[in-house]
């Protein structure tokens, strides 16, 4: 079992690049921040990794899921077998004359099959899109809503795991796409199976379509999380996949020294796992082990069994996943080491990580590894392929969301009280599918990606301290007062407070004169007895208020313990784990009235 890692990694340039950024000021009261290193060339399009790797390191793992009918539990791909398949299915798309201009659809979870239909897809220049799975399962008979997704979408395929769980979802659907499944084709009339899909012998037909691929081809359409509104089709193109990858490796520098290893479970419907984590493993010829694990009680013990078994050298996660995986890290000490002996990266993403989940994270690792862990965070968009910040350095807690990535200029805009964040370069979106005001409105006159989000820097007189994310300006509200709330920034403060009884909060006060919090019970809330919560909770609450001062902003007066956990059918929380704050209140506008109402109620915890 390896228990090594980089000696000086912080110091050593060869691992990561100096941080660096330049701040340009506005009129106004603004400013732009962009990194002094200029980007260097990146690829054309997503298949020359696969290309480069398929004759570099034929022999070299790449992908891998687990597979009990496989040998060792194992169904295993070398980057000259992964390419092999995907020119085998690539030139069974070419073979069924689909429509141009029409995406291939998945709309099951992460697999090999599903890996390779992407890849392949867009080794011949027709978009793919990832749909979550939740539509299709969760749907308990309802399937208007990935109806309307499908209509949006138009797909000239779709493909699913496995037609008993996904075919029912294809049923009067009104759309005659090409339909595969890898499991269960045989019983849906016209279907076709995967394995015949994958059957054809590649032709030099597969690599002219591919010589035909440039910069601005459509390379995947993600549907965004819908957390400001209803999802819209995100276009990333070709030349935002691979700028955004050239991007992190100038910074992250040892994603080239050594291939990267990966244990990853995130969705490939959202950026991060689909864009974020394939492209790290695609870009510099490592290895992905699918994880079909989640942050979810009964099935985290996937997530822990492939983690005895592999050593990843980078690690991501959302904060969610974290706190389920931590009890498991904490009394296991030889799962610890396995875990932290060769990783490089620790790193969050989809939310703001409490800090008593970054304590506990050090605090383990410390246990099993001499060298200080790097734990940090990116911030970006679907529409930005994502990444657009990265803090590149040793941090002492979260919050900081790092600097400019090379090529992004960050334009820091004054807006209701706060810097909005808009963001320029390469890796940026040319816009909404189908939807022309939308994109027009996503953009200023200077041709900026207005995010949605708010920043500003840790230190004024040193922009190379990193920017700290304050919010979503959308989820920003006044109290009655006239007092901004800060959304973003006061929720973490709060789940730290409550901690460890409360898993998530959402804050409340819309049109109210004080803020209010409604509390998603921990595993160790759902367990304390109703005194020792309610206890904990109101001690939370003065402890909040104390140090708030006479902000009302700043400290919730009110609480409501939920009986539940976020509903992700109804859209209260994303396939990334992270709570949209809108749905829930909408949701739950009964529960935010009677928080704020006169009758007794024993889920109310007030000052």
């Amino acid at each position: 079992m390896e228990t090594t890692v980089t000696t000086n990694f912080f110091d050593d340039p060869r691992m990561l690049a100096p941080r660096a950024t330049t701040k340009l000021d506005l009129a106004g009261g603004g400013f732009v921040l962009r990194s002094p290193e200029p980007l260097a060339p990146f690829a054309r399009c997503t298949g020359e990794w696969l290309e480069r790797w398929a004759q570099e390191t034929p022999d070299a793992p790449a992908f891998a899921e687990r597979d009990a009918a496989a040998p060792g539990g194992w169904q295993r791909l070398t980057w000259r077998q992964t390419r092999e398949r995907v020119g085998a299915v690539a030139q069974g798309l070419l073979d069924l004359n689909l429509p141009p201009g029409q995406p291939v659809v998945i709309l099951s979870d992460n697999s090999l099959d599903h890996l390779i239909l992407v890849l392949a897809a867009q080794h011949i220049g027709r978009p793919a899109c990832t749909v979550s799975s939740g539509y299709c399962r969760l749907a308990q008979g309802d399937f208007s809503r990935i109806h309307g997704i499908l209509h949006a979408l138009g797909p000239a395929l779709v493909y699913a795991s496995d037609a008993a769980v996904y075919a029912p979802a294809m049923e009067r659907l009104g759309l005659h796409p090409a339909v595969v499944f890898s499991k269960g084709a045989e019983g849906v009339p016209g279907a076709l199976s995967f394995a015949q899909l994958s059957s054809a012998v590649e032709t030099p037909a597969v690599m002219q379509a591919f010589a035909a691929i440039t910069p601005d081809t459509h390379a995947k359409y993600l549907l965004t999380s819908g957390s400001t509104g209803t999802p819209k089709v995100v276009i990333n193109t070709q030349r935002m996949l691979c700028a955004n990858q050239q991007q992190l490796a100038q910074v992250c520098r040892f994603f080239e020294a050594e291939p990267p290893v990966l244990v990853d479970w995130l969705p490939w419907s959202h950026t991060f796992g689909g864009n974020h984590n394939i492209g790290i493993v695609m870009r510099n010829g490592g290895q992905m082990v699918i994880d079909t694990g989640k942050p979810l009680p009964g099935a985290i013990e996937a997530t822990v069994a492939n983690l005895r078994e592999v050593q990843p050298t980078a690690y991501f996660n959302v904060p969610k996943g974290y706190d389920m995986l931590l009890p498991y890290l904490e009394g296991d000490e030889a799962l610890a080491r396995n875990f932290f002996g060769r990783l490089k990266m620790l790193f969050y993403a989809g939310a703001g990580m409490p800090q008593t989940t970054w304590a506990r994270l050090e605090k383990v690792a410390a246990q099993v590894r001499t060298e200080r862990l790097w734990m940090t965070t990116s911030w970006g968009a679907t529409e930005t392929a994502p990444a657009i910040t990265l803090p590149n350095w040793a941090l002492d807690r979260a919050g900081v969301i790092g600097v400019p990535l090379p090529g992004i200029d960050l334009k820091f805009v004054p807006n209701a009280g706060k810097l909005e964040m808009r963001v320029r370069g390469p890796n940026v979106f040319p816009g909404y599918r189908g939807n022309e005001q939308a994109t027009r409105d996503a953009f200023d006159e200077e041709g900026f990606y207005k995010i949605g989000d708010a920043g500003f820097l840790q230190d004024e007189a040193d922009p190379t301290q990193g920017v700290v994310f304050n919010g979503r300006v959308a989820e920003d509200f006044k109290l009655t007062t006239g007092t901004w709330v800060s959304v973003g920034t006061l929720r973490v403060k709060v789940v730290a407070a409550m901690a460890p009884y409360a898993q998530d909060v959402v804050i409340t006060g819309h049109d109210r004169a004080e803020v209010g919090a409604l509390v998603f019970l921990s595993e160790d809330g759902r367990k304390a007895t109703a005194e020792a919560l309610h206890t904990r909770l109101r001690e939370a609450l003065a402890d909040l208020k104390a140090h708030a001062g006479a902000s009302s902003s700043q400290s919730p007066l009110r609480a409501w313990v939920l009986p539940d956990m976020p509903n992700m059918a109804q859209g209260e929380i994303t396939d990334k784990g992270y709570i949209n704050q809108r749905a829930v209140l909408s949701l739950r506008a009964d529960v935010v009235a009677a928080l704020y109402g006169s009758e007794p109620a024993l889920q109310r915890i007030t000052l």
